[in-house]
């Protein structure tokens, strides 16, 4: 077994530029639930529309990316509208409900028939992101010895991980703030925010866009990470991937997600390669296609070891997780 090609893959992942996508997600994610807790389990539906809202005009109308990534914000705004409106009055569960739902439904519109004249249905959409690619500042590989990433992957990972920390960065400046202050009072106890004379439905649903559009940022980087953008890949298992780096890294922590999502990928990716060469060495009666299924049965299962063991995650609060969702 070559234990050094496993971790050399396993910070990679850790590093890389589907780390931090997924964190700049849970950055949303960790907005509506860490500080507002709201139960968003359609984070997804979110970065589908990001992704797609970034990809269509440039392919569909010819409009530069950039134009692409602020309708794919619009389109997220949209989303959270439609979504708060008729849930964020009525009880939290209503919402996970409808974000879940919502999500699924979105996912089943764009891959349909009637829509692949722009979507590409279950085809999809490729090569939308030349422009990015152009201004790619780096011309060789960073080679670390037992580490290297290609000048693309350098190129993904350094907007991909700025966008991250700038994200966090204006978290904290918000949650800082008497905005932040009143948001974290309607998480704590709603009841007492309304009798102050608090407005909850209007906190309730400025957290709820400013998430969406941090996940909609995420699903754009996701779509010019690969280049290949089909609705599958938007499955449900993505937010509950997201709901795990939260909670392992701390909901309510401005960094959790960020430290959630380093971990999460060294140890899926840590597993996925120590399967792979346990199969191929013959060291266990599993085949390659296996790896995927062993890989979401150990997600859920580490998930509900977190909730059992450490439910405030590595850097969290045990009571932050002290929610009124009613």
């Amino acid at each position: 077994m070559d234990l050094l090609s496993i971790l050399s893959n396993s910070f990679r992942g850790a590093l890389g530029p589907e780390a931090a996508i997924y964190a700049l997600a849970a950055v949303g994610l960790n907005m509506h639930f860490g500080y507002t807790g709201l139960l968003n389990f359609g984070q997804v539906g979110f970065m589908l529309v990001g992704a797609y809202g970034t990809a269509v005009p440039v392919v569909a109308w010819g409009l530069p990316l950039w134009v692409g990534i602020l309708i794919g914000i619009a389109c997220a705004i949209v989303l959270a509208l439609l979504l708060g409106v008729p849930t964020l009055r009525l009880r939290g569960d209503y919402l996970a409900i409808a974000t879940i739902a919502a999500a699924e439904v979105l996912r089943y519109i764009y891959r349909s028939e009637w829509a692949e004249p722009l979507t590409g249905g279950v085809f999809g959409i490729t090569q939308f992101a030349n422009d990015f690619y152009d201004l790619n500042p780096y011309s060789s590989r960073l080679d670390l010895g037992w580490l290297s990433f290609s000048p693309t992957a350098l190129w993904v990972m350094t907007v991909g991980w700025g966008a991250t920390f700038l994200a966090c960065g204006l978290v904290a400046l918000l949650i800082h703030s008497p905005w932040g202050r009143v948001l974290r009072s309607v998480r704590e106890d709603e009841q007492a925010a309304r009798s102050l004379g608090k407005n909850i439905f209007s906190y309730k649903m400025q957290s709820l866009i400013i998430g969406g559009v941090l996940g909609a940022l995420a699903g754009s980087l996701m779509a010019i990470n690969t280049q290949a953008l089909t609705p599958d890949v938007f499955m449900p298992i993505l937010t509950f991937y997201l709901w795990t780096i939260m909670i392992l890294g701390g909901a309510s922590r401005i960094m959790g997600p960020v430290v959630g999502a380093i971990v999460f990928w060294f140890l899926l990716t840590f597993l996925d390669s120590f399967l792979r060469q346990i199969i191929g060495d013959g060291l266990i009666g599993l085949e390659s296609s296996d790896v995927g299924a062993i890989r979401f049965a150990a997600v859920g299962l580490g998930l509900m070891l977190l909730m059992m063991f450490r439910p405030a995650g590595l850097l969290g609060n045990q009571k932050e997780l002290r929610l009124d969702v009613r």
